[in-house]
């Protein structure tokens, strides 16, 4: 066992609060839960394999009440998809070493966090008009978001979604779901990368626990997304919570500069 009772319970309840908040807005969480566990686990191969283990309940629960509701367009979403999955995979067979690791998972966070601020505060009405982009844009999105979150371990929703609402590509609540399916398919893929090159490592007593909190918080913070629930203040309050930890884990993890 890595941590103590106390310990698991209190870190329960964050990736409970995670799951909630992130699911509300179509993310499964994953760069939160590689915050947290970077504070308490050593490995950052049982970081990385517990936080898309994590992911993928999250948004295999969304997924099936965006479909369920009308909001999955499979068509649309396939290109992104086709070209997201092998390299998530790619992505994922990459043996960083662990100060790049924490180097390139710290600026992502940052990147991640910035965006989803603007976003947030950004132009208003932009739910209403959908600008048409070539084939060729969501092909290669797909893939530099799928290479990069098999690289740092999450399943890249944080990533695309920003951009897609930059890019006025749909509805927030198709975007929503696209990030949700996004992550789901590159989780996959990219667990299947760490299992190819041995570098999948899962506490499972750790794992159990962290994984039913975050399905119970998945469940409820979907159900708030599809009540119509704004989402803004939760996307404010994630994008502080990635910032702050994502400049940690870059500064401390990655660069070994304490304060």
């Amino acid at each position: 066992m890595l941590l103590t009772l106390p310990e698991l319970l209190l870190l329960m309840l964050g990736f409970f609060v995670i799951a909630t908040l992130y699911s509300s807005v179509g993310f499964g969480g994953g760069s939160s839960y590689l915050a947290l566990l970077t504070l308490v686990f050593a490995s950052f191969f049982a970081i990385r394999s517990t936080a898309l283990i994590c992911n993928l309940v999250v948004v295999s629960g969304s997924s099936y009440l965006y479909f369920k509701n009308g909001h999955l367009d499979f068509k649309k979403f396939l290109p992104f998809i086709v070209t997201s999955i092998p390299l998530a995979f790619i992505g994922a067979s990459f043996r960083l070493k662990e100060n790049v690791f924490f180097i390139i998972l710290g600026a992502a966070l940052i990147i991640s966090a910035l965006a989803l601020i603007y976003q947030t505060f950004a132009k208003k009405n932009w739910d209403e008009v959908s600008a048409d982009y070539p084939p060729y844009m969501t092909y290669f999105l797909g893939g530099a978001v799928g290479l990069l979150s098999g690289l740092v371990g999450i399943g890249g929703g944080i990533f695309l979604a920003p951009i897609l609402n930059h890019m006025r590509w749909d509805k927030s609540v198709k975007i929503a779901a696209l990030a949700s399916f996004f992550i789901l398919v590159n989780s996959a893929s990219s667990i299947g990368g760490y299992l190819s090159n041995g570098t999948f490592e899962l506490p499972w007593r750790e794992a159990i626990g962290l994984v039913i909190a975050v399905f119970i918080g998945g469940q409820l913070g979907i159900r708030i997304s599809l009540s119509k629930f704004t989402g803004k203040s939760i996307k404010v309050i994630t994008a502080i919570l990635v910032l702050f930890v994502g400049i940690r884990v870059l500064v401390v993890n990655g660069l070994s500069i304490e304060f």
